[in-house]
């Protein structure tokens, strides 16, 4: 008997009534061989009404799930600009001067650093918000159930059948929501400016460079009278630069787990939904008990069901922001101790497992083995599904092996979580090697969009351009360098370039109120700095269940895990 219908109690069958039975089916066997067919025909059209009910209901918990994310992630976007850019400037002010992060906030450099470390706090999204979102969700629809006044049971909660007479409510919403658009990062409405970060780096200034300075007799070279609004344009513009990064990010990425159960897993005959209200109906009457009961009417498809506490107040980061050093139930992901371990333990050690695959398959991509570092990006993957650099570097070894369509395939689920010029590029060459021209196009002008100046992508799209429209170009070494590696001319001008293959203009910065200076053209480089872990080791011959946590060996060993607190920021060199 499958799990979900444990709970049905099998009755002793009475031997005599079994045979008597046998014997009356037997008699009849002529009689009851095909139902009658408005009958069949009844019964497949209520099958079917609960399958749409279902669906439209999962849908509805996946697209608030999506918003869930966006929302709360954009609150912890604000947050970070709020507290960790301050901190962030300050050491890029400390190598480059004053008006440098005004001058180059939209750097490479600056961006690539963001990337990895937004991808870093996403991975996290599932644990944070899938919880959360569930109950509101399941809430929402609970009150929507009381408004129309169909029961709920006290222990089991709301089953789906029940709403089938508001099937057509239900679809209206579920339009409703997917006729909004989709869901991105944006700065929460309710919260303000980033006036309290700016006041922290003014003060940190004044106090390190300023003329009331207790380090210094006199302000180093470049900390003139303007210095302050050097600062708070440089501030400006790079929580400009976060912002931009994080919309790179899609939300239907994350969460895979409770994605894959919504789309995938997500059962049609209505078990799912009764097993989610004996999950959440405790934990929302709980809630009403300590929090007080509006109307049905009130709460009816409101901001998250029955309110949340924060929300749309300053400690709405907090609700994204929880601690995960909360206990985990058994999982494979803590080597058979995951009901020793925290989730955050849980979490690290996916990571860590993670990594060492990717590293293995990176020393065998050197080594020129492509196809067993496609089994390590592989593994990779299938252990962190949240990060999409393991499908890049499975893309890159597929294209290697001239597998087209299995690189296009990876480079596909990787834009799904992160729009980024290697994941288009990429694909574009996976693309052009299976006749798809156009596409291939299109892959290459997004790269642009992101960036540019890219000098591979401007080339490898000229590359796929007739020749008779390439050759009206004139060649020119002095206005876009070309890699080592393109047959194609670069253009006279940049602008007839853009012109010619259809892309926006490159944007001109807008002028600062203040001259640019020899410190403003330093590069620097951003460096995140290795965390050490302690790795488990497993004994020869002895499996992860075997073993407990006290006997259990570990191993210190370093790993990159880009965050906002260990980084390191120092003048370029070469």
């Amino acid at each position: 008997m499958p799990a979900k219908y444990s709970h049905v109690k099998k009755r002793t069958t009475n031997p005599k009534k079994k045979a008597a039975a046998t014997i009356q089916s037997g008699k009849d066997s002529n009689r009851h061989k095909k139902l009658p067919n408005h009958l069949d025909k009844t019964i497949t059209n209520a099958m079917s009404a609960v399958s749409q009910l279902e669906r439209a209901i999962a849908k509805i918990f996946l697209i608030r799930f999506e918003q869930d994310i966006a929302r709360l992630f954009s609150t912890h976007i604000f947050c970070v600009a709020l507290i960790h850019l301050p901190t962030f400037m300050m050491r890029c002010i400390t190598v480059g001067g004053p008006s440098w992060v005004a001058h180059n906030a939209d750097c490479e450099e600056i961006k690539d650093f963001f990337r990895s470390v937004v991808s870093m706090d996403l991975r996290q999204a599932g644990e944070r918000v899938s919880t959360k979102s569930v109950l509101w969700s399941y809430t929402a629809l609970r009150e929507f159930a009381l408004s129309n006044n169909v029961p709920v049971c006290r222990k089991r909660g709301l089953h789906s059948l029940r709403l089938l007479p508001h099937y057509d409510s239900l679809k209206v919403h579920m339009d409703s929501l997917e006729a909004m658009p989709h869901a991105a990062f944006t700065k929460p409405p309710h919260l303000g400016a980033l006036t309290e970060g700016l006041e922290a780096l003014e003060e940190a200034c004044e106090l390190k460079y300023g003329e009331k300075s207790p380090l210094r007799s006199t302000p180093p070279p470049g900390w003139d009278h303007q210095w302050r609004i050097k600062v708070r344009m440089g501030y400006e513009r790079l929580a400009q630069t976060l912002w931009r990064v994080a919309r790179e990010f899609d939300v239907s990425g994350y969460g895979c787990v409770l994605r894959e159960k919504l789309t995938t897993k997500w059962c049609d005959c209505g078990c799912s939904t009764d097993h989610l209200g004996e999950v959440c109906e405790k934990t929302v009457r709980e809630d009403e008990e300590g929090s007080g009961v509006r109307s049905g009417k009130q709460r009816e498809w409101d901001g998250r069901g029955s309110g949340v506490l924060g929300w749309e107040t300053e400690e709405e980061e907090d609700i994204w922001d929880i601690d995960l050093d909360f206990g985990g139930s058994d999982s494979e992901e803590g080597d058979g101790f995951g009901s020793e371990m925290t989730i955050a333990q849980m979490m690290e050690i996916r990571f860590i497992k993670a990594e060492r695959e990717k590293e293995f398959g990176n020393a065998a991509f050197r080594r020129g083995e492509y196809q067993r570092a496609v089994k390590h990006y592989k593994a990779a993957h299938s252990i962190e599904p949240e990060l999409p650099h393991y499908q890049l570097n499975l893309a890159a070894a597929h294209l290697k092996l001239s597998d087209w369509l299995e690189a296009e395939e990876a480079c596909t689920k990787a834009l799904g979580q992160h729009r980024s010029i290697k994941g288009y590029y990429r694909r574009s060459k996976a693309r052009r090697m299976l006749g798809k021209l156009d596409d291939a196009v299109q892959d290459l002008r997004a790269a642009l969009k992101i960036q540019p100046s890219n000098n591979e992508a401007l080339d490898e799209l000229l590359s796929i351009l007739p020749p008779d429209d390439s050759s009206r170009l004139a060649p020119s070494s002095s206005s876009l360098a070309t890699s080592s590696s393109s047959t194609s001319p670069a253009p006279r001008n940049a602008g007839s370039l853009y012109d010619h293959l259809h892309l926006p203009k490159l944007k001109q910065p807008k002028q600062l109120p203040f001259a640019r200076s020899s410190n403003d053209d330093r590069k620097i480089k951003v460096s995140s700095i290795p965390v050490s872990y302690e790795v488990p080791l497993m004994p020869a011959g002895k499996t992860s269940t075997e073993l407990k946590s006290k006997d259990l060996k570990t191993r210190t060993e370093s790993f990159i895990f880009p965050s906002w607190e260990k980084y390191s920021v120092r003048l370029a060199t070469g």
